[in-house]
């Protein structure tokens, strides 16, 4: 059994595929998923797993080089945007409307559900390198 990092196994093996400006997104439990796109739903109830746990965790065990929020979140969810701001206080973010935002999730290796009731709760994490 695996000791440290992300259990999950799924996220493991999406991580571990990741290439130099591949996407992941982590999502709110409303976020639509597009056909084709794979979906890890970790969605358990309302609220749980959150936003916030999540993108920790993923964060965690993920080289992100970039994160692109949705414009909105920084008036409809002040919490998750100054929780973005401050977490990642040290890489580049860039805001596009949501409607983009769900354009590019198109692209996006796989999108990670959360089961966060927030509005505009998701952001894209693009993957940097380690060397």
């Amino acid at each position: 059994m695996k000791k440290h990092g992300m259990l999950n196994s799924h996220i493991t093996k999406v991580l571990t595929d990741l290439g130099h400006t591949d996407m992941i997104v982590i999502a709110d439990a409303g976020l639509p998923v597009p056909d084709g796109v794979l979906k890890i739903d970790l969605a358990l109830t309302l609220g749980k797993p959150s936003f916030q746990e999540t993108v920790e965790a993923i964060a965690a065990d993920m080289m992100i080089e970039k994160i692109t929020l949705a414009k909105e979140i920084d008036e409809a969810n002040q919490p998750a945007s100054a929780f973005m701001e401050a977490f990642f206080s040290s890489i580049n973010m860039e805001r596009v409307t949501h409607e983009e935002l769900k354009e590019m999730t198109k692209q996006a290796k796989a999108v990670i559900r959360t089961g966060e009731a927030t509005p505009y709760a998701n952001c894209i994490l693009h993957a940097g390198v380690i060397f």
